[in-house]
């Protein structure tokens, strides 16, 4: 595996636990436990993944696709549709 630079983490760290907060109330705390412990996450920290061709509100998405459906590959980004 070949993680992404710590800069490039943080960025999208910062920009999806706003998002999560956002939507669905949750302490900055709470988001980040949430989001740190997801697939996605691990996807996104592996660069073998290409997650960063996304931007931050379709990683949110497919954090939450992960949320709704146990899979975050069952989200339209990653799907392709």
């Amino acid at each position: 595996m070949k993680r992404l630079d710590p800069e490039v983490i943080e960025y999208y760290d910062d920009e999806v636990l706003t998002l999560i907060s956002e939507k669905y109330g949750l302490t900055p705390m709470d988001a980040l436990r949430s989001f740190v412990n997801s697939k996605t996450h691990a996807m996104l920290e592996d660069a073998d993944y290409g997650m960063t061709d996304f931007g931050a509100a379709a990683i949110f998405e497919i954090w939450e696709a992960e949320k709704i459906t146990g899979d975050p590959r069952n989200s339209i980004y990653i799907r392709g549709e």
